[in-house]
């Protein structure tokens, strides 16, 4: 491990330090898909598959978490492993995330966080599965992810398969633009839906290719602009589960939440595991394979960033 010069406790794995030397192209990932997205011993493996994918792209992948008190830039398969069993790992966002390390805790990084890491660590480039929003009824609650407002200030390039389809996705596009955040769909005009390749929503902006994102990301730095960019990248057509047929999966999951009285970080949670029952596990068929279609995408735009001048 190589730890960063700062007063920061920022810890390179030896393979996310050799690319930093040799200027390679780097995707970071999340952790709190491992920690809190699905059970041992199938989060290890999709955590390992979705980093072969990155180096099979020709990128190496640096996942981020925090192990007692350091940020760690990259895992090496041993710490993999051990987060994958780790028990009470807290989810860290930009509110807590700097008491965790100052604390000496462990937690896993969700968007907002990795992205702070990621830039902190020079890494422009992060994929994750769907982003957080607007959750339905926030006209009360004033439930609203930070990915958001992160995504206005943080330059970094996030390839997601839009938000999860559990959020009220037109007002999360609506806060988007509020903030000033490009919202680039690859390859179709629609906006994805998550487990659907799309939806009736029109995308605020399209582009086709890695490299045209590539060039976005540094015309945007270049003209002085914060924050950074949410590219929507539709689940492969093979693998996705129709926006029609989700519909009352998720009207009933929400209706049984409420029935609960489920609330708060609870919500997510919830409506995630009542939406596999309800699908018998096809959404996280769906969810493993839009993340790995993410990855592999992140990897070919970090690649063409490598090869573009800052």
């Amino acid at each position: 491990m190589t730890t960063a010069p700062s007063a920061l406790p920022l810890t390179f794995s030896a393979e996310v330090a050799k690319a930093r030397e040799s200027g390679a192209a780097i995707v970071a990932l999340e952790s709190t898909i491992i920690t809190h997205g699905m059970p041992y011993p199938q989060n290890l493996e999709v955590a390992r598959q979705v980093e072969q994918d990155i180096r099979d792209a020709g990128a190496v992948p640096a996942t981020i978490a925090v192990i007692r008190g350091a940020l760690h830039i990259g895992l090496d398969d041993d710490q993999l492993s051990d987060l994958a069993q780790a028990k009470d790992v807290a989810k860290l966002s930009r509110a807590d995330m700097a008491v965790c390390i100052a604390s000496g805790g462990t937690g896993a990084t969700t968007v907002a966080a990795t992205m702070i890491a990621a830039n902190l660590a020079g890494i422009e480039v992060f994929a994750t599965g769907g982003i957080g929003g607007v959750h339905k009824g926030a006209e009360e609650s004033f439930d609203i992810s930070a990915d958001l407002m992160e995504l206005a200030q943080t330059p970094v390039t996030v390839i997601a398969a839009g938000a999860k389809a559990i959020l009220d996705v037109p007002k999360t596009l609506e806060v988007l633009e509020t903030q000033g955040v490009p919202v680039i769909t690859v390859g179709q005009d629609s906006f994805p839906a998550f487990w659907s390749a799309g939806s009736e929503l029109q995308s605020p902006l399209r582009l086709d290719d890695a490299g045209a994102i590539a060039k976005a990301h540094r015309t945007r730095a270049a003209m002085g602009l914060p924050g950074g960019q949410l590219v929507a990248n539709p689940i492969p057509a093979d693998e996705e589960i129709p926006a029609a047929e989700l519909a009352p999966i998720i009207a009933q999951a929400q209706s049984d939440a409420d029935a609960q009285g489920v609330h708060g970080k609870g919500v997510t949670p919830f409506l995630l595991q009542r939406i596999f029952e309800l699908t018998e596990g096809r959404s996280l068929t769906a969810n493993i394979a839009l993340v790995r279609n993410n990855a592999r995408l992140g990897a070919k735009i970090a690649a063409n960033l490598v090869n573009l001048p800052r």
